[in-house]
């Protein structure tokens, strides 16, 4: 592999353009026209004061910023990451406000990208707030310099849109008064965008009631025709101007690298991480990725951290800051790094894993290199991707006699219920449950007011048609992306080309082009230093501690779990989604039912040898399962033998097993009753006199063993220590 050159000293700042890029001015411009010249000069004066002298407006920026001062239009800008989409609005805002106009109101996704655009606005002496989740104490405040004029720009996240409060109250004010509105990364619009979210949708109702002559700007990095078709007709505007430019980042250098297993993929990076230049992202597909990478590369001497949005805020705002700082040589990151983060000179990206969209991976990579001439960008795909990605999909939509029942509960309730009281009415999962409902409110089918949710008795369509066209669009997207691993011509130009650029040709710099291709081999020790740290064995597992809402009516059980019948902190073989004990597990449980594997025992005793408990156990109960009675019946009976510990039996499930449940409330009440504890185990318990090791093959709600363990405490267990094979995550 070539020595990557070395970074340039001096660029313009992301809103700017490469002076060498810029037409001489001493060039003929056309018939002078005296205002647009004027115009033109404060506009460049505004950007230099943004982003350095060296500064030139490019002929779009140009064209986007006079549409939305002199002609009050709206506006879709397509242009790549580091073109200065934020300067069109920052120079935008600071012409507007200069000529009297209201402030403008930002909404802008994520916190981390919201800190970024208030200190490039703070640069140029603009005055910026925010408002999000994260400093509800300062809305009072804010709020007053708004009034007062004291505030050149307003950031908000979408989230706040439905609020009742700011939706009914804040809102209506800001939409008169503003100055101009900016949609940040508004692929975010579009359900058919790589990040579709339903909060977004809610600002086709704020842009459509917007008083006359309020210019509107939209923009993005990564939508195809399609996205930019569906976002420019939300713009509520039959004149909407798009502008859309080439996506090619010459400083990006493609890669692929095959390894064979997920061990073997992390000792690469272990072995190639000082190689890659300066510091920069390696992306992964889930949180459990995240850690264990980290963590193997920490014991290799690498300054790392983990970073998800399971991430506490400051922990996360810490670890952007180091990266910042150049203090660490990555972060290891889920895609909760992504939009929000801004490092021009990040060197490398590498994605252990594949996103499951091309526009999504280029949206990711799109932060590399932005004022560096090289960075190195690197795909190390793994076999388990695609079983990551129907997980994704899972999360779509629900069908439709799901939306119905829940309209009903609505309608039948007469008030308003919260997405809590809800959950046990409804089958389906918290956050889809969420989701489901903000989508119901753009559409007027529901409302979200003080206390919750209540129906508005319109009438609502099931947009069947256009559901199965977006999943089949997702699914497109994802044979896109294994073409993209397999591809023998220009990686960059098959990327430009998912996103319809005309523009896209073969790059010249990607591995494909140049034929220079990295190293796919590891030692032997790092192989081994790998596996060792992914077949660590051993997960703890919290137990529950509150019953869910909504089930005290029919289980007389509310509020928290009493201690005497909660389970203590129990233990896993490995999660489903790990990239080591994961891949194991996830081919069992799509096998045949079979007894448990010598080696997979043998990992089991290693977690049991680890676990420090208080007490030993003193007696082994399986949790009987239809499904799988060879494996845990298995596990159970050769955990006693080689604990020299009673197997004291096994619970029986009883009846005929349901449709599988998606939340806490329904899954606690179709486990409620379909467990029973024989009587001469609960005997056996009894007389055994000290904690019970409670085994099972996997835990997924946590509700079964909960409902087990209560069982066991009533029947005598002073304890009660879970151990499964698998979580889900």
């Amino acid at each position: 592999m070539s020595t990557p050159e070395k970074p340039r000293d001096a660029l313009p700042e992301d809103p700017s353009e490469d002076p060498s890029e810029a037409p001489p001015e001493d060039l003929p411009q056309g018939p002078r026209d005296e205002s647009r010249d004027d115009l033109r000069e404060d506009a460049e004066r505004c950007l230099r004061a943004l982003a350095g002298e060296r500064a030139r407006l490019r002929e779009d920026q140009w064209t986007a910023i006079r549409a939305l001062v002199v002609e009050r239009r709206r506006a879709l800008v397509v242009q790549r990451t580091g073109w200065g989409k934020s300067a069109v609005y920052f120079v935008a805002t600071r012409l507007l406000r200069e000529r009297g106009a209201g402030p403008t109101v930002i909404v802008s996704p994520l916190l981390a990208l919201m800190r970024n655009q208030i200190d490039a606005a703070e640069r140029a002496g603009i005055r910026a707030r925010t408002i999000n989740s994260a400093n509800t104490e300062d809305w009072d405040r804010v709020f007053a310099e708004v009034e007062a004029g004291e505030v050149d720009v307003l950031l908000v996240s979408p989230e706040r849109l439905n609020n009742p409060d700011f939706r009914d109250l804040v809102l209506p004010k800001l939409a008169a008064g503003a100055g101009l509105v900016v949609v940040d990364e508004a692929h975010c619009i579009s359900d058919w965008g790589h990040d579709f979210r339903p909060d977004y949708r809610r600002l086709r109702t704020l842009l459509a009631e917007l008083p006359p002559g309020v210019p509107v700007l939209a923009t993005t990095a990564t939508a195809n025709a399609r996205v930019t078709q569906d976002v420019a007709e939300q713009l509520a505007a039959d004149d909407a101007l798009v502008l859309r430019g080439p996506l090619e980042r010459d400083s990006l250098h493609l890669a692929v690298v095959r390894l064979p297993d997920a061990e073997r993929r992390i000792a690469w990076l272990g072995e190639h991480l000082d190689a890659l230049p300066g510091s920069g992202i390696i992306y992964t597909l889930t949180v459990a990725a995240a850690h264990e990478i980290a963590g193997f590369l920490r014991e290799r001497g690498y300054e790392v951290a983990a970073y998800s949005g399971q991430t506490e805020p400051a922990e996360r705002l810490q670890a952007e800051q180091d990266l910042l700082d150049n203090k660490l040589k990555a972060l290891v990151a889920t895609s909760a790094l992504g939009m929000g983060f801004d490092k021009p000179d990040l060197g490398f990206i590498v994605h252990v894993g594949a996103p499951q969209s091309p526009v999504a991976y280029y949206q990711q990579i799109g932060r590399a290199g932005r004022g560096v001439d090289r960075a190195e960008v690197i795909l190390l795909p793994g076999v388990e991707d695609r079983d990551i990605w129907a997980y994704f999909a899972s999360l779509a939509f629900p069908p439709e006699p799901v939306v119905r029942s829940t309209l009903a509960v609505l309608e039948e309730a007469g008030r308003p219920l919260s997405t809590g009281a809800l959950e046990p009415r409804v089958d389906l999962g918290r956050s889809r449950l969420e989701m489901m409902l903000k989508v119901l409110d753009v559409d007027g089918a529901v409302r979200r007011v003080k206390g919750g949710w209540t129906a508005t008795g319109r009438d609502w369509a099931y947009d069947r048609e256009r559901y199965e066209r977006v999943a089949a669009e997702r699914s497109r997207e994802q044979r896109a992306m294994l073409d993209y691993l397999a591809i023998e011509g220009c990686r960059e130009e098959f990327l430009r080309r998912q996103l319809d650029d005309p523009a896209a040709a073969p790059c010249g710099r990607c591995d494909n082009c140049t034929g220079r291709h990295w190293p796919a081999e590891v030692s032997d020790a790092g192989a081994g230093q790998a596996r060792d740290r992914l077949r660590r064995p051993g997960v703890e597992v919290a137990p529950r501690r509150m019953w869910p809402t909504g089930v005290k009516d029919d289980l007389g059980v509310a509020g928290r779990i009493p201690p005497g019948q909660q389970a203590e902190p129990g233990r896993a073989l490995g999660r489903l989604t790990d990239i080591g004990w994961g891949n194991r597990l996830r081919e069992l449980f799509a096998g045949p039912d079979t007894e448990i594997s010598a080696d997979m025992f043998d990992a089991v005793v290693k977690v049991l040898a680890a676990w420090d408990w208080e007490a030993r156990p003193a007696g082994v109960v399986a949790i009987g399962s239809r499904s799988r009675p060879a494996l845990v019946g298995s596990l159970g009976r050769r955990l006693a033998q080689i604990g020299r510990l009673p197997y004291l039996g096994e619970f029986v499930p009883l009846g005929e097993p349901g449709p599988r449940r998606h939340n806490s409330a329904q899954r606690l009440r179709s486990v409620w009753h379909a467990l029973a504890l024989p009587d001469d185990v609960a005997a056996a318990v009894r007389d055994a006199g000290g904690p019970v090791l409670l085994v099972d093959d996997r835990i997924e709600t946590g509700w079964t063993m909960t409902v087990a363990t209560r069982a066991l405490r009533d029947a005598g267990a002073p304890a009660v220590l879970p151990l499964v094979l698998a979580v889900n995550a």
